[in-house]
């Protein structure tokens, strides 16, 4: 039965692809690097309005490793059906597709072989992806309630738990082994809604939402730099030119560490985040680099 609802959800969805593209038939064609969009500066903007960025609520995008393909989910807000969403760029063509229903929040690991869907995974496949996978009852909790799971190059988790009080855990992987979850500290677990991490692929920071004392409205982006001792340095706010009164959450840096990703939501009075759109922006990464501490002869300062 659930294989049969699968089925018919992939079939309602391709319908749901092919009209939308009966009305957008005068689109141009995408082509070139970024889906052929004009890379910004250090002001966020939308990232590729109207085939990306739509009126449906479009979040958590995800390069793979050589940039030929582009992930990310989308709510319809006429079904207010999840779905994952795939551009491929062919023959220097962008084209779009749907993969199928979205679980989670869909990110792609560093070497673009596994697709991470909160506790679970897809494997790419000499065909496309496998079919969803478990990440283990290490990971996979009923207990837990995870809506994100990112991975650096070297295997470690992050991950987001909004059944305990909206926390973010760290797994680490030493001498090959998996190691048990562990909660970051609460520099890091302080304030609401704390959710959707990000960690870099060398490991050396992580980027996360949420609603802070000090913040510029309602959900905004944190960053944190591993220090030369091990230990994760303070939570920074990544100021009034990355955050809004608005919401900021599901930070992402693309794989050749050139941009930073994310997802804004400018709430409207009235509005709730639940029932309101999103779209997906994008920023020179080098707002990071202006953020990590510098480093001195005895460590950062």
């Amino acid at each position: 039965m659930t294989q049969y609802r699968y089925f018919l959800m992939l079939f309602i969805s391709l319908l749901m692809v092919n009209s939308e593209a009966l009305t957008a038939s005068e689109r141009p064609l995408l082509t070139g690097p970024y889906l052929g969009q004009t890379p910004p500066g250090m002001t966020p903007k939308v990232f590729a309005p109207g085939y990306v960025s739509t009126r449906h609520r479009d979040h958590s995008g995800s390069f793979t490793p050589d940039m030929q393909e582009f992930y990310f989910s989308r709510k319809d807000v006429d079904t207010q059906n999840w779905w994952l969403v795939q551009f491929k760029q062919i023959n220097n063509v962008w084209h779009e597709s749907v993969v199928g229903p979205r679980i989670g929040r869909p990110i792609l690991s560093p070497d673009g072989n596994t697709m991470y869907l909160g506790s679970k995974y897809m494997q790419r496949t000499s065909s496309g992806w496998s079919e969803v996978k478990s990440l283990g009852p290490m990971i996979d909790r009923q207990d837990w309630g995870i809506m994100r799971l990112s991975a650096s190059a070297n295997g470690t988790y992050i991950f987001d738990d909004y059944k305990n009080n909206d926390v973010l855990r760290i797994s680490e992987v030493k001498n090959g082994k998996r190691q048990a979850p562990v909660l970051l500290g609460p520099h890091i677990n302080a304030g609401k809604w704390t959710a959707h991490p990000f960690i870099a692929q060398d490991g050396s920071y992580i980027i996360w939402d949420s609603e802070k004392d000090d913040g510029f409205g309602d959900k905004d982006l944190y960053i944190s730099f591993r220090l030369p001792t091990g230990e994760w340095g303070d939570a920074i706010n990544l100021g009034d030119a990355i955050n809004t009164s608005g919401i900021e959450a599901g930070a992402y840096v693309s794989p050749d560490g050139n941009y930073l990703f994310f997802n804004r939501n400018l709430l409207k009075e009235g509005v709730t985040q639940s029932s309101s759109d999103g779209d997906i922006y994008w920023v020179d990464a080098a707002v990071i680099e202006q953020l990590r501490p510098k480093l001195s002869m005895t460590g950062y300062k």
